[in-house]
């Protein structure tokens, strides 16, 4: 049974049990805590956790899933994967232990020629959490399983809790027995190789508190509403059914991995066992076909490489799978071959692999290329670092190695192998200790970044108690009634003059920031207060909090008030969102459809917009584009809103940003029809002539695969355009002609001055060398060294002295010595210290001297023992620093 055959099966079961099927989310994860979806419960949380009331009572899904936690760890073993498929089944207050365990047997045992997968019963091993005579019972006498292969677990692999306050209960898996040769009877207590976890039931029906530990709880009483979230494995199912030995074997993994293997001219033996000659191969070709499939995957729900957050895992998934061909003996590029196979794979389960293939091919090829020159820059990194440390008779150190990898994205291994190839050892341990402390300094900094956990229990219990509605489509004034004040995220009775407050309202005309459309401003009055709100977010679906400052009066919890949205303010924010939309449709006019949203942010008077794309727009493409939306804009083109089901929408062709998580319905924003269609929650403008004039500002990057064009609109266009016009009519004056001629002139000018500055340039190092040839004579003995340290007053740099310095180390011969030049530039000192190659065997290096004389100057240095430079602070010190190193060298 194929994959893709695997999840329809679930679905056609499920949906036949009463349950709504649910489409996957996308692998990018809604829940600010999470870079991606890492269970197929996540879509489901506010509904699980009653943050968000549910749509049906039942649903069911195959979700796709990353998870990259144990990243080093793929391939080393059969059991770790970035990328999966969890079939999932859920009920909401509906059903409990009672109807969901009966339906996972009955899906495992049922013959496939009626639905079912097929399993035999007799190889099927259930474990319940040791306290749960209740699931023990219904295995037991409903479904009939054998209480010897019932067995009871602890808390710490069959108790559910999201680590945190809240629903928690236990579980209750299904285990399949592959047989004898895997491993000694028992069931899944005695060897979980040989027994394999295909199914996990989920029973949220405990409130727990006091959690200090994944066992370590309180349980503080039942939940009013059950819960049910069961998750099967679709890999290991596929890997069960398709009769092969682990997941790398299924259909939707080996086809990757054997052209892996053909590219490589390497056999794939499937062995685990590190002594195994292939182990090493055969992890090899498990990373690539992982990671090409994951990579695949990602790019199609939205993600481009990029050096953060999710763009980074990507970046790296990809050049893992590189440089693991390239262990292989693969130096070429190598996506171009495997991409398309992995396409193939997977296209039955996700056509979107198929439809959408020349942007995702697009981008993992640039993302090789790229990574293919780093290889080549760190290439020649590694091989004057490998000349250095066979000169020193030591080997590459972990600091060397890290540079590589932290400046210039050199893996480790290909370090160790080249260095390997060279002779030499590399200090891993030291390698391994910096990246190391790397990650705890990201880990410290990611944390004190994170606000995905914050306390929204207050805010729960507002929206218990209705949402706030919406009224700022049609109005920007009304009365509401105050549902709540919070001051430092706690309810109060009343706030006075000066306070800094959150509150809630039952209605609202204030648009919560959303959409990457900025938050409105505005005023809340009422008898005898005035209150001006500053922002507004929305941190659960549902209910919009409103941050503010009383600037009069005393406002009471329970007032009515007058709200009132800052038109003008309001008004700019249209403008850009309508002329964001209308940009998007320019890029599909002028560039294709591959160049689709990747987010935006506009406020009032002003847009951004990140697309996909993997190269600069010409000046050219920019005016064209520019022109187009001006001309939607003065075409005075309608701007209708509709609201309708998001199937509908689909099929009506509206364009949805990768990565949103939509409703069941969804607003769609259409600009004179088909022109431009897109699902969309913010506010507008009525029709194009009211933007005005939409004004591009410029083009950039924004990572691999993305770029950004930001604008102005409205007034702000027309300010822009007022400001450039009086700066060209400036410039015109200044150098006395037109306008049209300003570029010529100001071209000719710009000759002129580099033609000067070169001159200027010439004439300093003629003069820098004749100071050179009177300078020899200053030269001192210091224990059979010469040493020659000059204090060359100011200089325009670095390679003013380094110019100086190498032409006096050689003028002063092959006799040993050193040369020692400072001076100041721009107000700093700046050192170059250059050694030939009798002072080196005499046992002198210029990067430690450098480093003593830095340390004089209030900075730091460092080099090669041929050549090293340094700074400081303190320009006066420079004698004191040459001293220092005349001295260090007669004392050597």
């Amino acid at each position: 049974m194929k994959s893709h055959e695997i999840a329809d099966r679930w679905i056609e079961f499920f949906t036949a049990k009463g349950h709504v099927a649910v489409p996957s989310a996308s692998l990018i994860s809604q829940d600010p805590s999470l870079l991606f979806t890492v269970a197929g419960m996540v879509p489901f949380i506010p509904y699980l956790t009653a943050r968000e009331v549910p749509p049906y009572k039942r649903a069911t899904s195959v979700q796709k899933c990353i998870r990259t936690g144990d990243i080093d760890e793929v391939g080393k073993t059969v059991r770790h994967g970035t990328f999966f498929q969890m079939c999932g089944n859920f009920s909401f207050g509906d059903y409990f232990k009672e109807k969901a365990i009966p339906f996972a047997w009955e899906l495992l045992t049922t013959a496939v020629a009626d639905g079912g997968f097929g399993l035999p019963a007799d190889r099927l091993w259930v474990t319940v959490y040791k306290e749960d005579d209740e699931a023990l019972a219904i295995w037991r006498d409903d479904v009939g399983v054998p209480v010897e292969r019932i067995q009871r677990i602890g808390k710490e692999d069959n108790y559910w809790s999201t680590g945190q306050p809240g629903p928690a209960g236990p579980c209750s898996e299904i285990f399949y027995d592959r047989g004898p040769q895997y491993g000694v009877e028992g069931g899944p207590i005695a060897d979980e190789t040989r027994y394999i976890e295909i199914w996990n039931l989920v029973f949220m029906q405990y409130q727990i508190d006091n959690v200090t530990s994944k066992t370590e709880f309180d349980v503080v009483g039942e939940l009013p509403n059950k819960n049910i979230d069961t998750g099967l494995g679709l890999e290991r199912l596929a890997m069960i059914l398709q009769g092969v030995e682990n997941m790398y074997e299924t259909d939707q993994v080996r086809p990757v991995l054997d052209k892996a293997a053909a590219l490589a001219g390497k056999t794939y033996t499937s062995t685990e066992d590190p002594a195994d000659p292939h182990h090493i191969d055969d992890v090899r070709l498990r990373v690539v076909a992982d990671h090409i499939r994951s990579s695949l995957m990602l790019i199609s729900d939205g993600v481009s490489p990029s050096n953060e957050g999710r763009g980074y895992v990507l970046r790296r998934l990809i050049r893992r799978a590189v440089r693991s061909m390239r262990l292989l003996g693969v130096e070429s590029a190598v996506l171009p071959e495997l991409l398309p196979v992995s396409r193939d794979a997977m296209k039955g389960a996700y056509p979107i692999v198929e439809s959408d293939f020349a942007r995702i091919g697009r981008i993992a090829y640039a993302e090789e290329r790229a990574f293919l020159r780093t290889i080549a820059s760190g290439t020649a990194r590694l091989e004057d670092a490998v000349k250095e440390s066979k000169a020193a008779n030591t080997g590459l150190s972990g600091a060397e190695a890290f540079a590589l990898h932290d400046t210039y994205g050199f893996p480790i291994d290909l370090t160790l192998e080249m260095a390997g190839e060279a002779g030499l050892s590399v200090d891993e341990a030291g390698f391994r200790a910096l990246m190391h402390e790397q990650r705890d300094r990201a880990r410290k900094d990611s944390k004190s970044k994170k606000g995905g956990h914050a306390d929204l229990s207050v805010f729960n219990e507002l929206l218990s108690h209705g949402q706030t509605v919406f009224t700022g489509y049609t109005e920007l004034e009304g009365e509401g009634k105050l549902r709540s004040i919070l001051a430092n995220g706690v309810q109060v009775s009343h706030a006075t003059t000066g306070d800094e407050i959150s509150f809630v309202l039952d209605q609202t005309p204030f648009y919560a920031e959303a959409g990457g459309q900025a938050a409105d401003t505005g005023l809340i009055t009422g008898d005898g207060f005035v209150v001006e709100v500053l922002d507004v977010q929305r941190p659960i679906k549902g209910l919009s909090v409103h941050h503010a400052i009383v600037r009069e009066g005393e406002l009471p919890a329970d007032a009515v008030v007058r709200a009132a949205v800052d038109r003008e303010r309001r008004h700019a924010a249209e403008q850009a969102h309508t002329g964001t939309h209308i940009v998007h449709a320019a890029l599909h006019q002028i560039l294709g459809p591959e160049a689709l949203q990747r987010g935006s942010f506009n406020k009032a008077g002003y847009l951004r917009f990140d697309f996909a794309w993997g190269e600069g727009l010409s000046q050219a493409t920019r005016s064209e584009i520019e022109e187009v939306a001006n001309i939607a804009i003065r075409n005075n083109f309608r701007v209708s809103t509709t609201v309708m089901d998001l199937d509908a929408a689909k099929s009506l062709g509206a364009t949805a940003l990768f990565g949103e998580n939509y409703g069941a319905e969804v607003r769609v924003v259409e600009i004179d029809g088909a022109w431009s269609r897109e699902l969309c929650g913010g506010t507008h403008v009525e029709s194009t002539s009211r933007i005005g004039s939409l004004t591009l500002l410029g083009e950039q990057s924004v990572g691999s695969g993305n770029r950004r064009v930001e604008a102005f609109v409205g007034m702000d266009a027309f300010r822009h355009l007022a400001a450039e016009r009086a700066l060209v009519a400036s410039l015109s004056d200044m150098l006395k002609v037109p306008s049209n001629l300003l570029a010529e002139r100001v071209g000719a000018t710009v000759n002129k001055l580099k033609a000067a500055e070169k001159e200027l340039d010439r004439l300093r190092h003629e003069q820098l060398a004749a100071t050179a040839g009177a300078l020899l004579g200053s030269a001192v003995d210091a224990t059979g060294v010469k040493v020659l340290a000059h204090d060359a007053g100011e200089v325009r740099g670095a390679d003013d002295l380094r110019g100086l310095g190498l032409d006096l180390r050689q003028r002063l011969g092959s006799d040993a010595a050193v040369v020692a030049v400072a001076g100041a530039s721009d107000g700093r000192p700046v050192i170059l210290i250059a050694t030939n190659e009798g002072a080196r065997d005499a046992g002198v290096k210029a990067g430690a001297l450098v480093k003593l004389a830095a340390g004089v100057l209030g900075g730091g240095g460092g080099g090669k023992p041929d050549v090293a430079q340094g700074g400081g602070t303190d320009v006066s010190a420079i004698p004191a620093a040459l001293a220092a190193v005349v001295a260090a060298v007669r004392d050597r």
